[in-house]
């Protein structure tokens, strides 16, 4: 099966609820354009969901969130869960971050335990893996990945994974400027795919995995016309509706 491209746009802690409704708003009207041609999201903050699916109802663009907790409820402070999620009418959720690693905590059983969740209720998961720059000078970004992908779909089955997308983020390359050249990206997702061929054989092909580290309109083109990048998750120039789309302009016609 042919994989579809898939864009999708990480507004991390950016955008008022006023500021989306704007943002949206632009995005409806300049990536109606690319109705049919590939997958797109925008991953808005816990605040502005609600008024991007309103939005963005009906349009070609869907709407994820940036996090989910494993449980149903409870005494969990700050935190959004699946229920909450599926109710206001999201469709993607981002789990296990770089940012989420780095400045909360999240495991690998933790990223597992929040796919799970979002399974439960019927959200298609985008997970995120990467190395840091140590790890990647280091030789060991094959070994860190693998522990990260095995980690995080413990017990998820290969018909589950026809919901999940895999986005590949080096985490030197996130919001640095620095981005691996498309020929190394090539190859790590190509061991990417490798990994999820030993676990759930030819079901492999179908995984979309996206590559994350600052993919702008400039590079977009290259990176996806790569055999196993199959779109980008996007930080910076998801913020703004021309960058966005430029990017999924470029990368629709490599």
């Amino acid at each position: 099966m042919a994989r579809k491209i898939f864009i999708a746009g990480n507004w991390k802690m950016n955008k008022t609820a006023a500021e989306t409704a704007e943002l949206a708003s632009a995005l409806k009207a300049s990536l109606a354009q690319f109705a049919g041609k590939c997958e797109i999201a925008v991953c808005p903050t816990f605040t502005s969901l609600a008024t991007a699916v309103e939005i963005l109802k009906g349009s070609n663009v869907k709407v994820g969130a940036q996090n989910i907790h494993w449980a149903d409820n409870g005494a969990y402070t700050g935190e959004i869960s699946g229920a909450m999620l599926k109710e206001i009418g999201v469709e993607y959720v981002i789990i296990g971050h770089s940012e989420r690693r780095q400045y909360f905590g999240e495991t690998d059983e933790t990223v597992n335990q929040r796919i799970k969740a979002a399974l439960k209720y019927g959200l298609k998961p985008i997970v995120c893996i990467g190395e840091t720059l140590a790890e990647r000078e280091g030789g060991v970004t094959n070994t860190v990945l693998e522990k990260q992908i095995r980690g995080a779909f413990a017990d998820i089955s290969a018909a589950d994974m026809d919901a999940v997308t895999i986005a590949y983020e080096p985490v030197w390359a996130i919001g640095t400027g620095k981005t691996a050249t498309p020929d190394v990206a090539q190859e790590t997702h190509a061991f990417i795919r490798s990994v999820l061929t030993a676990l759930y054989g030819d079901k492999a092909q179908d995984i979309v995995v996206q590559y994350g580290g600052s993919m702008k309109a400039e590079n977009s083109g290259a990176l996806v016309s790569k055999q196993d990048i199959d779109g980008g998750l996007i930080g910076g120039a998801a913020l703004k509706a021309d960058s966005f789309t430029a990017l999924i302009q470029n990368a629709l016609n490599a």
